[in-house]
């Protein structure tokens, strides 16, 4: 497999309010691309497509979203909601001083991504979107994040005896996704169980009318035989806006470990993104 040419990478901090975010920064240039992580996750897990990107001349952020990763993880489950995260994507290119970028995410890095075009759509170049979480997935969602969420809370043993022994285990010997595996155990209680509550009972996305209403280009990736993320949700928010084109991942891997198919398609895609000037995000009803 041919190899990512090399590109620079600098690790960043911002404050909003008293909470501190920290992100990396790859490439440069003018052409940006955000990318978000999945819940609980960590900005590790986007470095692979952010250096192919940064390799072919964009400009990428990735962000540890507050309650994740290296950023401050704060016990209030009030300060945790999909607008918040948004918000935070926001702030991010307030400090970098990018007018616009390509935003782009998995799993909960695709609903926040929506969120950004809700909220501030004169940001928004694109949108690259993989599993995004909408209807369909709301009931299995509670059964999966909703235990997890009690466990948390009322037996927070469990969360610290996971963080204790995946901390033993050196990053360096084991392969990439089992590093971002292991990572994603080093959660603090109180602040996972206040990460879950703000998500699972809050808006879990814009509605569908507001999606509807965007209007940059935008990709979206689903993935067959996927309880958390269906497919018919990735299917149905690429109905929902205008001009989207859907891209049917092969499995739930693929981008995972044979990445280069779907590394070409969102190369691509951003290249397009950039190439024409869209108009605001978000039409106006």
């Amino acid at each position: 497999m041919p190899r990512t040419p090399l590109v620079s990478e600098r690790i960043g901090q911002f404050f909003l309010g008293e909470d501190r975010l920290e992100y990396t920064e790859y490439g440069s240039g003018d052409r940006w691309v955000v990318l978000v992580h999945g819940q609980l996750m960590l900005r590790r897990m986007c470095q692979p497509l952010a250096r192919v990107l940064a390799a072919e001349g964009m400009h990428v952020l990735t962000i540890d979203l507050l309650g994740h990763g290296r950023s401050d993880r704060p016990a209030d489950p009030l300060v945790y909601s999909m607008t918040a995260f948004g918000e935070q994507v926001v702030a991010l290119l307030d400090h970098v001083g990018a007018e616009e970028a390509v935003i782009g995410g998995t799993s909960l890095g695709a609903n926040v991504s929506l969120e950004v075009a809700a909220i501030a759509p004169e940001r928004v170049r694109g949108l690259l979107v993989e599993m995004p979480v909408l209807d369909n997935a709301v009931e299995v969602g509670l059964v999966v994040f909703g235990p997890a969420m009690l466990a948390a809370r009322f037996l927070p043993f469990t969360v610290a005896t996971a963080r204790t022994l995946t901390r033993w285990v050196p990053r360096g010997l084991v392969p990439f996704w089992a590093g971002v595996g292991l990572d994603t155990c080093d959660q603090q209680p109180a602040a996972m169980a206040a990460v879950l509550h703000g998500i699972v009972f809050g808006r879990i996305a814009p509605p569908s009318k507001l999606r509807r209403a965007i209007d940059v280009p935008t990709m979206v990736v689903g993935h067959p035989a996927d309880p958390i993320h269906p497919a018919a949700d990735a299917a149905m928010l690429a109905e929902e806006v205008p001009g989207a084109r859907f891209v049917q991942a092969r499995s739930i891997l693929e981008w995972r470990f044979r990445p280069e198919r779907l590394d070409k398609e969102a190369v691509e895609f951003v290249e397009e993104c950039w190439e024409t000037r869209p108009d605001a995000g978000i039409r106006k009803a």
